[in-house]
């Protein structure tokens, strides 16, 4: 016996949502059918997909394999229904998208005018945060995240990178002086994150020829928002490390001066829209990644 498309979403449903009940919730359907479903599809392929415990679900080996052929599956027939009412429909609904302050801040909302203009029908709902958020708890339609991508249970879509520069403001640099050298920072103060660790290591050549190691920094003060970093670094309080979507703008109008440049490594932060697909979804989605992609110059 064949599976059917309605197996393979329930299956899937499940995986993303964590659970039985959750995915009955969001499927419209009875906890004791979705159940059934499952259990079928199971008897059909005759192995395990799922692991059952009383406090969570994990998938079998078998089951990873067949989550991503099942993915692959829904995700063609709904690009196909979609390919087909696009043209159509123009694209309406809510759509929530998630982004840290800064890349909120200097990339997105500068441009959601025009965006609205474009797709009055669209009802955005803009939220920020500084941490990584889970699209499916939080009810994130797209989530832009920078750095490396971690969750690969994720479609993903490439915006670009952006180069990372130490930076100070004029009046810092006039009251202190400009550091010439990776050894001269230990007499500035230096602005840097409370999380994670990571952000606190410059691209900065240290040492003799060849080391190409980050500089661990030992920051005078600290911050959860690279937005706040920047505000702090342009108030002349210290020394920050800051990527160019934010700072760009300042470093032209001379209101941050980048530092150090004969010392610094090429490390670019890669930046991504991530979401889940889905047939009710794609069209809004596609949309802003489309508008988004074409001004986001990074």
């Amino acid at each position: 016996m064949k599976t059917s498309t309605d197996e393979l979403l329930v299956f899937v449903t499940v995986i993303d949502s964590g659970s039985i009940t959750a995915a009955a919730e969001k499927l419209g359907q009875t906890v004791s059918g979705v159940s059934r479903a499952l259990t079928r599809l199971e008897k059909k392929l005759d192995t395990a997909l799922v692991r059952r415990t009383t406090r969570r679900l994990q998938l079998t080996e078998e089951g990873e394999a067949f989550l991503r052929r099942a993915r692959a599956i829904l995700d063609a027939m709904e690009e196909a229904e979609e390919s087909v009412t696009r043209g159509r429909e123009r694209p309406s609904g809510r759509l929530r998208v998630d982004a840290a302050s800064p890349f909120m801040l200097h990339c997105v909302a500068p441009h959601m005018k025009a965006f609205s203009a474009l797709y009055p029908e669209i009802r955005l709902e803009l939220t920020s945060n500084e941490r990584i958020v889970d699209l499916l708890e939080q009810k994130v339609d797209i989530a832009i995240r920078i750095g490396a991508l971690q969750d690969s249970t994720l479609h993903a879509r490439a915006l670009g990178s952006s180069k990372l520069r130490v930076l100070a403001s004029p009046a810092y640099l006039a009251e202190y002086g400009e550091p010439r050298s990776v050894e001269a920072l230990r007499a500035h103060r230096l602005i840097g994150f409370t999380a994670p660790e990571h952000l606190n290591r410059w691209p900065l050549k240290r040492g003799g020829k060849g080391k190409s190691e980050p500089l661990k920094i030992e920051p005078a003060i600290t911050a959860s928002s690279g937005e706040t970093l920047r505000q702090l670094a342009l108030s002349g309080w210290g020394i920050a490390c800051l990527a160019d979507f934010m700072t760009g703008a300042d470093v032209r109008e001379a209101r941050l001066v980048p530092i150090l440049g004969n010392v610094l490594l090429d490390e670019r932060q890669p930046v991504s829209a991530v979401y889940y697909q889905s047939a009710s979804l794609a069209g809004r989605v596609q949309c802003f990644l489309d508008f988004i992609a074409a001004r986001v110059m990074l």
